[in-house]
């Protein structure tokens, strides 16, 4: 197994980005692709110089917004190409509440499906010529998905997983194999949605042999939003700064376990 260190760019995505990566400019762009004749809009923000690698970015319930748009050029002016994929369909930008649920919904029935779309959205990326290594991360939903494709092992050449505020179920019938790639789970002390007890206890509920996992937590925080400035470890902040979608925290993270 590889030990938890080499997960360097979940360690880059942990720490938090300072103000300044947002003052900086990019020349991030939409893309758009097809996956068997389906219509989808991607965000490429590529590193102003040589690239340190690429995350790809997986969206929470909402779609692929200006959250996960700002945060790809985050990434990219720290030095990292980021594509955030879409899961959704070009123009599929659910606003009500009950439209999220069912984008969400039809995924978790449908788990192939889910993993076909992750995995054309990664092969989207490289098409665009993204550098390596790469990790991949996902908020909330988008969370539950890049632990759904670890499990799957489909995904190659993926040096490590994170996950932001997001599901921990595993389906039944589904495991984690001995060759998992690193996984980095981050969760905010004031996030309601899971416990705190539940997720320290889910990676060691996870079937041997599990792969590396680290878990991190920040004391009275809930998931903040791109303009907000990193916050120590050891400190609160003094103002909630709001989750990435304003309603998804309780409602899309109590995932369903079922598999497919």
């Amino acid at each position: 197994m590889r030990p938890i260190a080499t997960l360097t760019l979940g360690s880059l995505l942990l720490a938090g980005f300072a103000d300044t990566a947002l003052a900086e400019e990019t020349d991030g762009q939409r893309i758009d692709y097809q996956v068997n004749d389906e219509a989808f809009t991607g965000y490429l923000a590529s590193a102003p110089d040589e690239a340190r690698g690429t995350v790809l970015i997986v969206h929470d319930w909402d779609g692929l917004t200006d959250y996960e748009r700002q945060r790809a050029d985050m990434l990219a002016a720290e030095g990292y190409d980021a594509f955030a994929i879409d899961l959704y369909g070009k123009g599929n930008r659910p606003v009500e509440t009950d439209a999220k649920k069912a984008e969400t919904a039809r995924l978790y029935d449908d788990r192939e499906r889910m993993r076909r779309l992750t995995l054309a959205g990664l092969e989207e990326a490289r098409r665009q010529g993204v550098a390596q290594p790469t990790v991949v991360m996902g908020y909330c939903f988008g969370g539950a998905v890049v632990l759904e494709l670890a499990r799957s092992g489909q995904a190659e050449d993926v040096r490590g997983y994170a996950t932001f505020h997001g599901g921990l179920d595993t389906p039944e019938g589904q495991a984690y194999s001995a060759d998992t790639p690193p996984i980095l789970i981050a969760h905010g002390g004031a996030d309601t949605s899971i416990s705190m007890s539940d997720v320290a206890a889910s990676p060691r509920s996870w079937k041997p042999p599990a792969p590396p996992t680290r878990s991190r937590f920040t004391p009275a925080r809930p998931m903040p939003s791109p303009s907000s400035a990193a916050t120590p470890i050891s400190s609160a902040p003094t103002k909630n700064p709001g989750p990435p979608s304003t309603t998804c925290s309780a409602r899309c993270c109590k995932f369903p376990s079922r598999g497919r």
